[in-house]
């Protein structure tokens, strides 16, 4: 038998490679990361492409090693040639992920070291690292002491961890859920409707509150819709608010609906997975007060402070809210359990084995300090009030001001005008020619 280890050891080294191979390999492929990035200005934003991708089918795994060589070059004619390219200059649609070079330094270095960041006996460093920068977070939007969170794989995992909590927090279960009701607008996200489902919340009431000329919710109607479902023998338990819807870049009116919600005991949520991080600016400040009446809130780094995709983040007023809900204990965890220690990421969320996120957010605030991280944030809100000014000179049509960094225009021929399923065509021709050009992407709603 032991002959037959050693000789699987062996079979099985190459996985492990010695320093000079390491190196070799590093070098390749940072020359490709840098050279990517040289060429970013020369690459069209977007490549439509029918069959974008399918060469890597002719290379499927197999016992043989492929060249380093090959594998970079498939790379980039199957993999970074066709669709969207968010590092682009020329990525105008959605908010994509910024992909910051020193956000990937520390995935590089997450991935390398392994720690395992979701339970605090196992890598009490990662897992400090992150509460700080959620405890970080939580006095940003102006959280007490007593609020917590983690980071998420994004705003739809954020989202669905908070709807969870607050189902459990005001006890909806198959006894009331009939008669449990929900508020939103028809601006939330659509990971909001997913995460009311996928929590089993499918047969509460749902309410579209109506919304004003600027898509933003109406506070006074929320009132009036709560009290009469509470004249009806209903019980209104969720509110969800947006702070930087993706259609519109609308921010609801935080303040009014807090008062709302704390007048008849309704959780209060906040998806600002865009627009939270504006908080930065002063602009965002004024624009988002009242977000620390919220009992939830969800902020993605990987919108607004441009990191790379996979980089959200959850906020809650009341830590036992959160552990009510995903705290757990197994026989194999055992060593793990001492409640003096940090909160750990495994306690308060659905995820146990996970990436290390909190390098790649903390060595970027650590190299660049905060002050081009508000900067940048500005100048995407001027470069939006710029874009909101000009597109009017060239005769196109955009209804209202952006409150954030979307801007909605579209044109009207004079042929056409008051036609508008033509009107539609004729965006949608628009858009269509815009990104088969490649060079700029944009994105209709």
């Amino acid at each position: 038998m032991l002959e037959k280890i050693k000789a699987l050891e062996k079979a099985a080294r190459p996985l492990e490679p010695a320093a000079p191979k390491r190196g070799k390999t590093a070098q390749a492929v940072l020359q490709y990361a840098e050279a990517f990035l040289r060429s970013l200005r020369d690459r069209p934003a977007y490549v439509k492409e029918d069959d974008g991708g399918s060469g890597l089918g002719h290379y499927p795994p197999q016992d043989k090693p492929r060249s380093l060589k090959q594998v970079l070059s498939l790379i980039g004619s199957q993999l970074d040639t066709p669709g969207l390219n968010p590092a682009s200059g020329g990525h105008l649609g959605y908010i994509p992920g910024g992909g910051l070079y020193d956000a990937a330094l520390g995935d590089l270095l997450a991935a390398v070291t392994n720690r395992y960041a979701t339970v605090f006996y196992a890598s009490p460093g990662a897992v400090r690292m992150e509460n700080l920068l959620i405890h970080w977070m939580c006095r940003l939007v102006g959280y007490p002491g007593q609020s917590s969170g983690y980071l998420s794989s994004g705003g739809s995992m954020a989202n669905l961890s908070a709807i969870v909590a607050a189902r459990d927090a005001k006890g909806i279960t198959s006894k009331n859920i009939r008669k449990s009701v929900i508020y939103f607008t028809a601006q939330a996200h659509h990971c909001i409707d997913k995460a009311i489902r996928i929590a089993g919340l499918s047969e509460c009431i749902h309410h579209e509150i109506p919304m004003n000329k600027r898509f933003q919710m109406d506070a006074g109607q929320l009132e009036e819709k709560v009290a009469s479902d509470l004249a009806k023998g209903l019980h209104p338990w969720l509110v969800v608010a947006s702070a930087g819807t993706t259609d519109v870049g609308a921010i609801d009116p935080l303040e009014k609906i807090a008062a709302v919600a704390e007048k008849h005991h309704l959780w209060y949520h906040v998806d600002a997975a865009y627009g939270g991080f504006f908080i930065l600016t002063p602009k965002g400040k004024r624009q988002l007060k009242g977000i620390a009446r919220a009992d939830s809130i969800v902020m993605d780094p990987h919108k607004g402070l441009f990191l790379p995709y996979g980089s959200g983040a959850l906020l809650i007023r009341d830590r036992g809210d959160l552990a009510r809900s995903f705290h757990y204990q197994a026989g194999y965890m055992q060593d793990t359990v001492d409640a003096d220690q940090e909160i750990s990421p495994a306690d308060i969320s659905p995820e146990l084995s996970r990436h290390f996120r909190g390098l790649r957010l903390w060595l970027p605030l650590q190299l660049n300090g905060l002050k081009p991280f508000r900067a940048a944030l500005e100048e995407k809100v001027l470069l939006a009030q710029y874009f909101f000014a000009e597109i009017k000179k060239l005769g196109f049509e955009a209804p209202f001001s952006p409150e954030l960094t979307v801007v909605i225009y579209r044109f009207i021929p004079q042929k056409i005008k008051g036609d508008q399923a033509a009107i539609n065509a004729f965006n949608e021709g628009l858009v269509k020619a815009v990104q088969d050009d490649g060079r700029v992407f944009i994105s209709s709603t």
